[in-house]
């Protein structure tokens, strides 16, 4: 968990920094942005290999060859001196980071019982839910206070000590040579780095006016037809068919590609708003962004108990309705508002994203065997990571697009010869002078960033409320294997020390509980 942890972080904490690496790095804002592109397009390359990887190196051979390289590579970053370092390190850095999340996950159920399932999801879900989060409250106080490098320096001491641990405690498996679908992978790959790229870089480049982003759009469709051509007609495809077999794994995949289009997309915008649009600084829109995530981690540790009580399908219909009352209440944000109205609708939102993120997860590998969980897990990260970045790309060019248009709307609504609008606008705002235009021009554009904001967030909820129907489809927990007499007696390793109990007489039992 420290591994996975902090390669989450990792995804947003330098995000923060990114202003104070342009100037430091000579690099114009284009430029600066490969640093981030750099590392999501070398993770999305690299994950879907995890479950490949794992069972040729052994899990435990591969997390420390990671973890080791991770670290080693945040070092790199910290003391690159020019722009082409920091990009070939974060490229490293990315690949070292991409097996880090699935496998994680799938030793956390590999070393649990089904009973403690929940439990181990919950952990699970606090690097990938409550590190969006924190990141850019670290990252933001590490900027100010020292240095943007010091958002790569913090990996060391957490590198070393993931390390160790793993080393000391996780147990070695034994290693398979399985065959590797070299067409599969290399059509995937193209798939995924084109679609990446144009979803990083169409928001800067026009979308589809820009060859570039046509060039990447025909092979990110020309890599899937050969992908999916050769998967159902190959007799050894880089995934094990059975995955796309079973009903709850597709159902809660697909449900947490919706789940993170619209979660990255707030993680994105709310900073956005806060600091463009009110004007607070990146230590307060830090703060405003932390009860949510106390809430978050909180929820999440209730969870890993009340998950196992409750249907599970239950929990992920109201966790579902509290996120989308909490995207409704945000598309109610106005100029006017105070952080309080902030606080209370992202605190609303980090309920119901806890509520949902462990019985989607313990649902979705329910049923999955504990030799294909790997492979599982590096499937659904994948997609849902794609399903978020996907979001972000969509709701940027939504929201410039609306800008555009609301400012042209509202501009012209302000006719100056009429006197209501000449005696409501104040000496300031006077379009006579080029200060007073350039002031109504500004007061305009950050009145029409606010509504196209609020428009995106309707747009979240209802996009959220389609998800939905999904649930549907999901299968309560597998029917529980009958015990046989005796089993009690029988010692189970990862139950507290429950399973070393020797069955006992009824009497002793009715003796204790008098």
């Amino acid at each position: 968990m420290v591994a996975s942890f902090m390669s989450a972080l990792d995804t947003t904490v330098v995000n923060v920094a990114l202003p104070h690496m342009q100037g430091s790095l000579s690099a114009s804002p284009e430029q600066v942005a490969w640093i981030i592109t750099s590392y999501i397009v070398a993770t999305a390359v690299i994950m879907p290999l995890s479950g490949w990887l794992a069972a040729r190196l052994g899990v435990k051979r591969l997390l420390l060859f990671c973890v080791a390289g991770f670290t080693l590579s945040s070092f790199l970053c910290g003391v690159a001196g020019s722009l082409p370092e920091m990009v070939a390190c974060r490229l490293l850095q990315g690949v070292l980071a991409a097996p880090l999340w699935p496998l994680a996950q799938a030793v956390l159920l590999n070393i649990n019982p089904p009973e403690r399932a929940s439990r181990a999801m919950a952990l699970f879900s606090m690097s990938t839910v409550a590190a969006p989060v924190v990141g850019p409250i670290v990252g933001g106080y590490l900027t100010e206070e020292l240095s943007w490098r010091w958002c790569f320096y913090i990996n060391l001491p957490t590198g070393v000590a993931a390390l160790f641990l793993l080393w000391w405690f996780l147990p070695r498996e034994a290693t398979q040579r399985p065959r590797f679908d070299f067409l599969g992978y290399g059509a995937l790959a193209i798939t995924v780095a084109s679609f990446q790229l144009l979803l990083d870089r169409g928001p800067s480049l026009d979308w589809f006016q820009s060859r570039e982003i046509c060039c990447e759009a025909m092979l990110a469709a020309g890599g899937l037809w050969v992908y999916l051509v050769h998967t159902l007609t190959t007799d050894h495809p880089l995934f094990s068919p059975a995955l796309a077999r079973d009903r709850n794994f597709v159902a809660s995949t697909v449900f947490g590609i919706g789940y993170n289009l619209v979660l990255y997309c707030s993680f994105f915008m709310l900073p956005l708003i806060m600091q463009e649009v009110m004007g607070y600084s990146v230590i307060h829109s830090g703060l405003l962004s932390t009860p949510r995530g106390v809430i978050v981690i909180v929820i999440l540790q209730l969870m890993g108990r009340v998950d196992a009580l409750v249907d599970r399908r239950l929990l992920v219909a109201v966790g579902l309705a509290i996120l989308v009352a909490a995207f409704w209440m945000m598309s109610k944000f106005d100029l006017s508002m105070t952080g309080k109205e902030i606080v209370w609708a992202t605190a609303l939102q980090g309920v119901g994203q806890a509520i949902i993120a462990v019985p989607i997860a313990t649902l979705g590998f329910a049923t999955i065997q504990p030799a294909l969980r790997a492979e599982a897990s590096a499937i659904s990260n994948l997609l849902r990571s794609l399903g978020g970045s996907a979001g972000v790309a969509i709701m940027q060019a939504l929201t410039s697009y609306n800008t555009q248009s609301m400012h042209a709307s509202l501009g012209a609504q302000i006719r100056l010869e009429n006197p209501v609008v000449r005696a409501g606008l104040p000496d300031f705002l006077w379009p006579g002078t080029s200060s007073g235009a350039l002031a109504l021009n500004a007061f305009i554009s950050r009145q029409a960033t606010m509504v196209a904001y609020v428009d995106d967030f309707r747009l979240m909820a209802l996009t959220a409320l389609l998800c939905a129907p999904l649930i549907l489809l999901l299968r309560s927990r597998p029917a529980a294997a009958p015990r046989v007499a005796g089993a009690a007696s029988r010692p189970h390793p990862g139950r507290d020390g429950a399973g070393a109990r020797q069955a006992r007489p009824a009497e002793a039992v009715s003796h204790d509980l008098v």
